[in-house]
């Protein structure tokens, strides 16, 4: 235990710098996963055949990709394509999209359990389907997809570890950069993990209470 705290003190602050770009990664994408996935859900249920087919065989596409192999191709493809992005770019854009899969069924379930009641209402009063959807069905969806959005990030900040596959040096590659070199792999790893658990226990417990003011609703 000695020599694990001594490695801690060693490795910590090269690992935080790992940290940091773990935070932008996650932070990138879930914002790009947010607008693109709120993109989807509204083409899904804007009643228009077309968008709906779209956004739908989109969902599916995206959902049916690994992430890691998205990234590969948006890394390594693109330039062959003319299209050259950063390590940073690539990761950000790669899990935005492949989370906004999700987001967009998390979105499209959020508005479609608002009352119908209120939306024939609202439309009988002159609001066309824009207006209806910002004034009446977004505020009330929002409270709705909370707890999954809370969900999301989390599995969003863990999974930005496989941006590591793509030279991003974030946590997990700081770490596997540092046991490589040192062959202490048992610190540097139970280091790496802790600080994971470090970033996502706040997130499960925010996620907790949202969860459970939504439920006294």
């Amino acid at each position: 235990m000695k020599g694990f705290w001594h490695d801690a003190v060693e490795f910590f602050p090269i690992l935080l710098n790992g940290v940091a770009l773990t935070i932008v990664v996650t932070l990138g994408s879930l914002l790009l996963s947010t607008v693109l996935g709120l993109v989807w859900a509204m083409m899904r249920v804007s009643g228009i055949g077309l968008l709906s087919g779209l956004s739908a065989s989109l969902i599916n596409l995206i959902r049916g990709i690994p992430i890691i192999v998205l990234l590969f191709y948006l890394y390594f493809v693109m330039p062959d394509l003319g299209v050259t992005l950063s390590a940073l770019q690539a990761a950000i854009l790669g899990l935005g999209i492949a989370y906004s899969a999700y987001q967009a069924e998390n979105f499209r379930a959020g508005i479609e359990a608002i009352d119908k009641g209120q939306i024939e209402a609202a439309q009988s009063i002159g609001m066309g389907w824009w207006m209806t959807m910002r004034r009446v069905v977004l505020p009330q969806a929002v409270r709705i997809v909370l707890p999954p959005y809370g969900n999301v990030m989390i599995m969003m900040l863990k999974d930005s570890s496989q941006a590591s596959t793509i030279t991003v040096a974030e946590l997990a590659l700081q770490g596997k950069l540092i046991a490589s070199s040192t062959f202490k792999n048992s610190s540097v790893f139970t280091l790496v993990a802790l600080m994971y658990l470090t970033m996502s226990i706040p997130l499960i417990l925010l996620v907790r209470h949202v969860e459970k003011r939504a439920g006294k609703r």
